[in-house]
């Protein structure tokens, strides 16, 4: 599924997605970005979707979440 500027992301490997306001989600992200699971691809945009994966990976989309879901909604019909 397509995640924003060119970056792609496999939906059966999506274990869930979050808005990126709350303070557990940004400590979520630190502690990914400490352990080395981070992948940032938001290009230097604002963050408006995360996504944690089965592999313990946390993904940042510049793609707002309501984008995210109707596009997931459109693989999945």
């Amino acid at each position: 599924m397509n995640i924003g500027n060119g970056s792609v992301v496999a939906l059966n490997r999506i274990i869930s997605i979050l808005h990126p306001e709350s303070a557990p989600v940004k400590r979520l992200v630190q502690d990914a970005r400490d352990k080395g699971f981070l992948i940032d691809a938001t290009y230097g945009k604002k963050t408006r979707t995360i996504f944690v994966m089965d592999s313990e990976h946390v993904v940042l989309s510049a793609v707002n979440v309501d984008t995210i879901t109707s596009r997931m909604t459109d693989h999945t019909d």
